[in-house]
Formats: C-alpha cells, sequence, structure tokens
C-alpha cells in the first residue's frame, strides 16, 4: 500500500475558526472541519503526521475506530505499546476490560465509538504535553461534531481535562454528567487505573449505569 504523504504544518496557521465546540485554533489548514466531512477525509488530512513530536517515537497512528453514527463515544488520553504496534485503540489489558465494560451495559465494542485525544504513543506511555494534546485536539473535535453521539465517556483524569478543559479533577467530577455543547460527558476512571486499583470497578459501574440508564430513557 502506497504510504501517505507527509503533512507539515504551515509556516502561519490560520485564524480561529468558530465550531459546534468553540472557538477552536488550529495547527495548519489541514486541521480545520469541513462541512460535509467524513471520518476518512479527517484521516486524510491527518496522513503522515508531523505536527508534534510524538511523530518521532510512533510506530503508528492510532484513529478513533467504531460506529460513525454511535450513540456513546469513550475517549481515552492516548495510545499505549499494543495499541501503537496494532493501529488500533484499546486492545491490550486496559482495552480488554473496556470491552467487559461496554457489555455490561449491554452494547458491544461494534456498537460504540473509542479513541484517544492523541493518537500517538508518548515515550515510555508519559502524559502527553499540553502543546501535544491542543495539536491532535480538533482532530477528534471534528470526529465529535460528525458523530453527534448522545453521550461521551471520558476515560481518566489528562481525557477529561483536555476535553472539558477544565483544571478540576477526576475525582470531584466522575459519575456526575457534564454538559458539553448540548452532550453529555460522563468523566470516569481510565480501564488502566482500575487494573492497578480494581476497588474502584465498583465506581465506574455505577457511573457506567448512569449512562446506560441516560441511553435508554432518550432512545428514539
Amino acid at each position: 500500500m502506497p504510504k501517505k504523504p507527509v503533512r507539515k504544518p504551515a509556516s502561519d496557521p490560520p485564524e480561529p475558526r468558530e465550531t459546534l465546540f468553540g472557538d477552536i485554533t488550529p495547527q495548519d489548514e489541514l486541521s480545520l472541519g469541513r462541512p460535509g466531512e467524513t471520518f476518512e477525509d479527517i484521516r486524510a488530512d491527518i496522513g503522515d503526521c508531523v505536527r508534534c513530536p510524538l511523530h518521532e517515537g510512533r510506530h503508528t497512528i492510532v484513529h478513533t475506530e467504531g460506529k460513525p453514527t454511535a450513540r456513546l463515544m469513550f475517549v481515552g488520553e492516548a495510545p499505549g505499546a499494543d495499541e501503537d504496534a496494532s493501529g488500533r485503540p484499546f486492545v491490550g489489558r486496559a482495552g480488554q476490560l473496556l470491552n467487559k465494560i461496554i457489555e455490561a451495559i449491554g452494547l458491544k465494542r461494534e456498537d460504540v465509538l473509542i479513541g484517544n485525544v492523541n493518537r500517538c504513543r508518548p515515550p515510555g506511555n508519559r502524559t502527553p504535553t499540553t502543546e501535544e494534546a491542543h495539536t491532535c485536539k480538533p482532530f477528534l473535535l471534528r470526529e465529535i461534531n460528525i458523530a453527534r453521539p448522545d453521550v461521551i465517556v471520558v476515560l481518566g483524569n489528562t481525557a477529561m481535562k483536555n476535553l472539558l478543559d477544565t483544571k478540576e479533577g477526576i475525582t470531584r467530577l466522575r459519575g456526575q454528567f457534564q454538559d458539553y455543547r448540548g452532550i453529555k460527558v460522563m468523566p470516569t476512571f481510565h480501564p488502566a487505573y482500575l487494573l492497578r486499583d480494581p476497588s474502584k470497578k465498583r465506581e465506574v459501574w455505577d457511573d457506567m449505569k448512569k449512562v446506560r440508564d441516560y441511553l435508554n430513557s432518550t432512545k428514539a
């Protein structure tokens, strides 16, 4: 398969554009959403991205996957080693646990959307820097704009802060629906955290029951 062309940032980034989620300052023209665009269009715009330093150590760009019209979307922080190797989000041990969480509320993985704020693995699985997150976030917002899910579950502190632009911690906001431009956002613990502290599974189950009940109550 021919390699996608490398898409380098423009020297002078364009002015912020007003979107469904407020003003976004893109890194270049390729980061701007377009009316009627698709997930495939966004992937094409990303190309072999070199917009931030994370491209230097990655093996694969890990894109959002799942049902484009899903009512439920999960957003994590960034890919790990298994995801970097496979090119798919949440396929390691944390991903296997996420699959069980999804099934526990009566859905399957193929029924939802799953992605991350950052699409490239940070070295040593460190937390992405603010600049790295801001560089990649516009692509996620464009996908949300296309899918318009009823609920987004943000997994973990970093993903929550990046998506909601909040300084509050996950322990304060988890379990409480946040209204994000008309879309319900449920912050909860990341599955990787649950692997380290299984005692928190009960809290995540409580959060997911709220998500399930909300989806059921708004079903057409």
